[in-house]
């Protein structure tokens, strides 16, 4: 089953720029990883440890769960660099201070020795008293560990505290480029008595010359000085964070469960996911995307809709979200309600569904602001945008039922009402949803941006009512005819989004076929 919808997100990921997000736990995180390589041999697949319980859950005779694991497969994108908190990036070390990084010109780890690399074994010139660099000498001859001596200046060689003979990171030449560049510090310690060289590693003077950074001056050994972190700022550090997440706000007992019963007092859902979670989650790859779509194939209990609404609130966004659950019951309840002469179908027993349970009343509850029972939600959201539950979300929101249309209907034109919502949500879902009335010879809904040619005859006055009608977009042609359709797309222009709909409308949404499978 796992094998079989990975290959359905295949089609969906063909696009450039798209990322598949999978969370699991560590029963089948080797599977699943297995999958993905299989599934997606050409996309970048990296995956994250994220802390979600960190009391950790007791079993008996193993380790206590404190984490799951999140799979990212990149499709052509990359995550957005991101103002992170300190909980997100080291407080300690030399590794994020909210400044660029200075690393040490000794090398150290692998290759770090004068044998490895003899050209880059040479003498550094420091002059006495006021710490600047006078010169850069040329690599040393094997077998000589002393310097030139260079009148008012002291020599620096990479030498290790125990005394072995190391190497600089790069050749006199390439050194000498850095200095001028004020990508070379220098730092004495011990009275005086110790000189230390750092230097600007690609990858943080690319970060300076994005604008990223502010030069304020150059210090007296040349290097360059930086404006120092505004003081709202002065916490958060411009990065991408590691493999391991350790955030508090992460917590899904605290951010999962409990909130959960906020919306939807006396419910109960297993191991719902922390809203912020799935929030920082996705900001990774949507911040710069405030029209992106984001399809949960599991909606559960609807964190992932929830978490882009607040998405959406904080800058203003207009992602969409598409949610698809089913309505199954669990296994104990399926049996108490069997119990009762029950079945799947009941009025009864849909009303405990997943959907009809908890996902409808969260997700209206999260946007209306109001409980199942008509109460304001007495809690506030917390972490990045702080603001009352009971305020609600400014979006839209609507639940459709996947089911079965009768082919016959169907190739008699009968079933057009049935396919109307998926053309609003092609469009956008932007404006209130309308059902088309009845056999007409077009559908152009009144707050939607989208319009239907239903019978192809009618195009002359159909282009009329268009011309008619401000902030159509997308346009919906319906005919079996390659050639009448490309005549029709060319006579409305490249003003209108054109597509076409073969009259028998279930040939246009056939994905769930043998070839989609082995696409």
């Amino acid at each position: 089953m796992m094998q079989k919808r990975l290959k359905l997100a295949k089609n969906l990921l063909n696009l450039r720029g798209s990322v598949l997000i999978v969370t699991i736990d560590e029963k089948e995180y080797l599977r699943l990883g297995m999958l993905l390589e299989q599934v997606f041999p050409r996309a970048k697949v990296q995956m994250v440890s994220i802390n979600v319980n960190p009391a950790a859950a007791s079993r008996a005779g193993s380790f206590g769960r404190s984490d799951e694991y999140i799979f990212f497969v990149m499709q052509g994108c990359s995550p957005t660099r991101l103002l992170l908190g300190r909980d997100w990036v080291s407080v300690k070390g030399r590794t994020h201070t909210g400044a660029p990084r200075w690393d040490l010109l000794r090398r150290s780890g692998s290759g770090a020795s004068r044998d490895d690399s003899p050209g880059c074994f040479y003498p550094i010139y420091a002059e006495t008293g006021t710490p600047s660099i006078i010169m850069v000498g040329e690599p040393l001859p094997v077998g000589t560990s002393k310097a030139p001596q260079v009148k008012g200046a002291i020599p620096i060689l990479p030498i290790r505290k125990d005394g072995s003979e190391g190497r600089w990171m790069m050749t006199p030449g390439e050194l000498r480029i850095r200095i001028s560049q004020g990508r070379v510090r220098l730092s004495v310690s011990n009275k005086g008595k110790k000189v230390v060289l750092y230097y600007l590693a690609d990858g943080e003077f690319n970060k300076i010359e994005a604008g990223e950074f502010s030069i304020v001056r150059r210090a007296t050994d040349g290097s360059m000085v930086f404006a120092e972190p505004d003081e709202e700022d002065a916490g958060s550090v411009l990065a991408i964070p590691s493999t391991q997440w350790r955030i508090p706000s992460h917590d899904s007992t605290q951010y999962g469960t409990r909130l959960l019963a906020d919306f939807i007092p006396g419910r109960k859902f297993p191991f719902p996911k922390s809203l912020y979670a799935v929030e920082d989650t996705l900001r990774f790859f949507v911040k710069d995307k405030p029209d992106a779509l984001i399809l949960d194939f599991f909606g559960g209990s609807g964190t992932t809709t929830h978490a882009v609404a607040r998405l959406n609130k904080q800058d203003g966004g207009r992602r969409r979200s598409i949610l698809v659950t089913n309505n199954e019951v669990s296994v104990d309840e399926a049996e108490s309600l069997r119990g009762k002469g029950l079945e799947p179908g009941d009025p009864e027993w849909e009303a405990l569904g997943i959907f009809e349970y908890v996902t409808r009343p969260r997700l209206k509850s999260a946007f209306t602001g109001t409980t199942p029972e008509g109460e304001p939600v007495r809690s506030e959201y917390r972490f990045t945008d702080k603001f009352p539950v009971a305020d609600g979300f400014p979006e839209n929101i609507e639940f459709f039922l996947l089911d079965f249309l009768d082919p016959d209907e169907v190739a008699r034109g009968d079933a057009f009402k049935a396919i109307v919502p998926i053309l609003w949500m092609v469009a956008g879902c932007r404006g209130e949803r309308e059902d088309s009335k009845g056999s007409t010879p077009w559908f152009i809904p009144k707050h939607s941006p989208f319009a239907v040619l239903v019978q192809e005859k009618q195009f002359r006055a159909f282009r009329e009512k268009l011309a008619e009608r401000k902030g159509i977009e997308w346009v919906f042609l319906i005919t079996d005819s390659e050639e009448n359709f490309g005549q029709m797309r060319r006579t409305l222009g490249r003003r209108y989004q054109c597509v076409q709909l073969y009259k028998s409308y279930l040939e246009n949404f056939r994905i769930n076929t043998q070839d989609a499978l082995n696409g």
